[in-house]
């Protein structure tokens, strides 16, 4: 047995850019050789800081860092309910922090943990974004010329396209509104434009973010096909993933789904029929590096790729967590990628950077990647709650995302 020990598990929350982060520091009684992991659940931070510092934190004191696999079982059975959001990203956090310690504690890069690289680095996409066709092309045409092939092209953000918005009704609760019709009529256009303005060549994907009706989702992918993208994401909301076998008998678009899930029970039966393309789960969102694992594993003999979400609101701690999984799984398809600020490089040194489309992870055992706590004081989080996730049709009516 061991006689390494967990003495501390700390959670660290900052918010150097748009999203409000949460990185998880464990400490082992071996100086110096200590851990970082990501829970960020950014829209509720405050409750995954509460499960860290009250739950998940005491109970993995005392405990054997290296005996990941029944750390992640026990504390994940310990409160009996599990698979929710809150919990998830706390373990996560402790999870992902022990696999850095093993990687420090046997001096190798985490991917070396896991089988070794399949790749030398993980190709990246990134979010094209305009107010009018023209400004979508304009942007991915910049992203082009830096060597990036990988391009996710939207109107706006997560609503779409307010080109014709409907009235709404007086007394219309508060919200982010969005036209349906408008999307349904506006994309196909904007990826004819793309595909004429830009070649075959380019890779190109879309982003319906939950918020359609099923039918419309089947219309939508449909539609879409003759551009070939190379993925249409999260087409539907989780309630409504059955409609994926109407989708798949219709039409060849591929087709990314994910980001939302929190239960096994979600994910596996689309992976078993081969009802997706690629796999878009949030890591922390499950858990951490040890469900990813073993999703990687469960995906591959289906066809499934993965394609890990990677918006600003994962850390940068889990953003190198998914690349270290990247360079490492046979199955890896495409790596989502946000441009960070200077002060999230500040923060976190040993942050990956993108060059000539491609992310590549550092020699340095562990993920790689250190926090400046310090400096994180200078960055607190803001408080309240979003408001792009509550989403109304222009009559009012409220549409998951």
């Amino acid at each position: 047995m061991s006689d390494l020990r967990i003495t501390a598990v700390r959670a660290i929350l900052c918010q150097p850019n748009t999203a409000r982060l949460v990185v998880v520091r464990v400490e082992t009684n071996q100086p110096g050789l200590t851990g970082l992991g990501c829970a960020t659940f950014t829209q509720r931070h405050r409750a995954v800081q509460a499960a860290i510092e009250h739950h998940i934190g005491p109970f993995m004191i005392g405990k054997d860092p290296c005996r990941i696999e029944d750390l992640w079982q026990s504390a994940m059975v310990n409160g009996y309910w599990r698979n929710g959001p809150v919990l998830n990203n706390a373990i996560s956090g402790v999870d992902m922090a022990l696999w850095d310690i093993l990687g420090k504690r046997t001096g190798v890069p985490c991917h070396d943990l896991w089988g070794g690289r399949c790749r030398e680095a993980a190709a990246v996409y990134v979010h094209a974004n305009g107010s009018t066709r023209e400004e979508v092309l304009e942007r991915a045409q910049a992203f082009i010329a830096q060597g990036i092939r990988h391009v996710r092209c939207q109107y706006n953000d997560y609503d779409g396209i307010a080109l014709a918005r409907s009235p709404s009704p007086e007394g219309a609760q508060p919200g982010s509104y969005f036209d349906a019709r408008d999307k349904l009529r506006s994309i196909p256009a904007l990826f004819a434009y793309l595909r004429r303005e830009l070649g075959d060549t380019v890779e190109l994907m879309h982003d319906v973010h939950e918020r359609l009706a099923p039918i419309d989702a089947v219309w939508l992918a449909k539609a879409l096909e003759e551009y070939r993208l190379f993925f249409l994401e999260d087409l539907l909301a989780p309630e409504d993933i059955d409609w994926y076998r109407t989708i798949r008998a219709q039409c060849a678009t591929p087709l990314a789904m994910g980001e939302l899930f929190n239960h096994p029970r979600e994910y596996v039966p689309i992976v078993a029929e081969r009802l997706i393309d690629f796999m878009r789960v949030h890591i922390s969102q499950i858990g951490g590096i040890t469900p990813a694992l073993k999703l990687i594993h469960l995906c591959d003999p289906f066809g499934v790729r993965t394609a890990w979400h990677g918006p600003l609101d994962t850390s940068p701690v889990g953003m190198m967590a998914a690349l270290h999984l990247d360079v490492s799984c046979r199955n890896f398809g495409i790596q989502e990628w946000m441009w960070r600020n200077q002060a999230e490089y500040d923060l976190f040194p040993g942050l990956a950077e993108i060059r000539q489309g491609y992310v590549y992870p550092n020699a340095k055992p562990g993920l790689g990647i250190e926090m400046d706590e310090a400096l994180a004081a200078r960055f607190p989080c803001t408080e309240g709650n979003p408001t792009w996730s509550v989403t109304r049709l222009p009559d009012g009516t409220l549409v998951r995302p």
